[in-house]
């Protein structure tokens, strides 16, 4: 595991601020675009926050393009087919299922353009580039007595779950994917994932 390591802890928040920080900058013009383009679609605000779990459980805003309809959570509980069904595939609903992904959100979603602005996240220190994707707080009971070792690092906006096909692999098979980065956690470890992820988001595999 990645705890009780300086060197590689100090190298890692060099990175994560580094990275994120080019990132911000050089993908500027695409974040305006992006956001006037939803803000023209239905007035709403372009940007979604929600309540993630981050390291030793601590809650925090994770940042994205808005891909959904405004009252989109509001819909979701409101709805006890849809919600059950959203519990039982992972969290997640097929894209073509789910009434709540406007059409711009279809687009932004399968090409991950809706997560960079979890950049802001990473720059902030709530997360890393590189580490298990955060979850909300009903899935921590998918990793049973294994919760602590995932909460002992940061989550992070590439991740080995992303590298090994995002939403083509689902509980309980996600958990053992993102519990073995925190096994497995080093610096050329990251920077492998890192690329992975990046191809893995080109190919689109397991996005929508």
């Amino acid at each position: 595991m990645s705890t009780n390591r300086p060197i590689y802890h100090f190298s890692k928040r060099v990175f994560d601020i580094i990275t994120s920080s080019l990132a911000l900058v050089g993908l500027s013009p695409v974040f305006l675009v992006i956001a006037i383009l939803i803000k023209r679609q239905d007035g709403g605000s372009p940007f979604y926050a929600q309540t993630r779990v981050g390291k030793n459980g601590k809650l925090f805003k994770i940042y994205k393009f808005r891909s959904m309809i405004s009252n989109a959570d509001k819909v979701l509980k409101q709805n006890p087919d849809l919600y059950r069904k959203y519990v039982d595939n992972g969290f997640k609903l097929p894209a073509e299922e789910d009434p709540r992904i406007t059409k711009l959100g279809r687009f932004l979603r399968k090409t991950s353009l809706d997560e960079m602005p979890q950049f802001y996240n990473v720059l902030k220190g709530e997360m890393s580039m590189v580490g298990p994707r955060p979850i909300i707080q009903d899935e921590l009971a998918e990793y049973g007595n294994r919760v602590d070792k995932l909460l002992s690092v940061k989550p992070g906006a590439f991740g080995l779950w992303q590298a090994s096909g995002r939403s083509n692999v689902t509980y309980p098979e996600r958990c053992d994917v993102e519990l073995e980065y925190v096994d497995n956690a080093s610096a050329m470890y990251d920077l492998k994932i890192f690329f992975k992820t990046i191809i893995s988001i080109i190919k689109k595999d397991g996005a929508f």
